[in-house]
């Protein structure tokens, strides 16, 4: 999901509060991806770290750190362990996603090829563990490599799950909870670990992240359906043609009747799409609401997240915070 789109844009706020932070993140992202043998490793990076992304991840740690008044640089750190983990998943998924494009760009296994997307994806978790142990906090370590191993299990999740239709809510939401929430959480919750806070303040930032998360992901999906309205444009219904199952398609099918069922049988479990098929699946979801209930779902875990910040002192970095889970999923209102 693009976060270019609304009016107001608090993730540039917060790249303005913290723009010292982030030039250091952004030095030692490429001192870090250096190889003084495979000059390969640092084309690949750059090719994706350089693409105009906007860090979100790795400010989320910067500003929980900030936020809890931290003044030390393990932070800046931290936040270049989540960008390179992030960055590696990014690498390997466009892999098995057999993608072309990514952030408007020809993708790396598509310049290079995939054997040197997965191996610099290798590489780069190898530098972010590098990057964990030098903070020397243990906790801090315990936090991102479960994040790591979740994110990998989301992803094997995810290829069990797609194009069943016996995908329930529950296992969607263990997928984006794996996939892109529990570096969200991760993120956020490192920043105040290392700024040596309290457990409550702690769990609150790792809720934060997590309600977040799931939101972004929620949304991300909904708007490729067109969002809560299901309006068709240029890029309407790429899941639908990759028969993903998504939260609207979900609940759609769980309240389908034979009829509805066949279809979602041939169009998502059996690859046959016709012409017309996306417009008849779009009234689907239209008739059974479901695109309006994944916009209020997504709603309820951003009000989660801003209710998780709540017992963090009056700060801008938390107000900026509060306004960024509004506006991920402020397209979908």
């Amino acid at each position: 999901m693009s976060l270019d789109d609304a009016a107001t844009k608090p993730h540039e706020r917060m790249q303005a509060a913290l723009a010292d932070d982030l030039a250091a993140v952004g030095d030692l992202i490429r001192a870090r991806m250096a190889s003084q043998h495979a000059p390969r490793i640092p084309e690949v990076t750059a090719h994706l770290v350089e693409a105009g992304g906007k860090r979100v991840r790795p400010m989320l740690t910067l500003a929980a750190a900030r936020l809890c008044g931290y003044d030390g640089d393990a932070h800046q750190k931290l936040a270049a362990t989540v960008e390179f983990i992030h960055t590696a998943t990014l690498l390997h998924d466009d892999v098995v996603d057999e993608s072309q494009k990514r952030r408007g760009r020809p993708t790396a296994n598509l310049l290079w090829d995939n054997k040197s997307s997965v191996l610099v994806g290798d590489y780069l978790f190898a530098r972010s563990f590098q990057l964990m142990v030098e903070t020397g906090n243990l906790r801090v370590l315990n936090i991102l490599s479960n994040a790591a191993a979740t994110i990998a299990e989301g992803e094997v999740l995810q290829l069990t799950a797609a194009m069943n239709l016996a995908t329930t809510e529950e296992i969607y939401l263990q997928v984006i909870r794996g996939k892109t929430a529990a570096l969200f959480e991760a993120a956020c919750e490192v920043g105040g670990v290392i700024s040596g806070q309290d457990e409550r303040v702690v769990t609150a930032l790792a809720t934060y992240g997590d309600g977040l998360g799931v939101a972004f992901q929620m949304a991300d999906d909904l708007l490729d359906w067109g969002g809560a309205g299901g309006e068709i444009g240029k890029n309407t219904g790429d899941d639908f043609r990759e028969r993903k199952l998504t939260l609207p398609v979900i609940r759609a099918v769980e309240r389908a009747d034979a009829d509805e069922r066949a279809f979602w049988k041939r169009t998502i479990e059996k690859g046959d799409q016709q012409d017309g098929d996306l417009e008849q699946a779009m009234d689907l979801l239209r008739r059974h609401g479901t695109l309006e209930e994944t916009r209020d779902v997504a709603n309820g875990h951003v009000a989660n997240a801003k209710a998780a910040l709540s017992i963090l002192p009056e700060h801008p970095l938390r107000e900026m915070m509060i306004d960024l889970a509004d506006y991920v999923v402020a397209r979908l209102n």
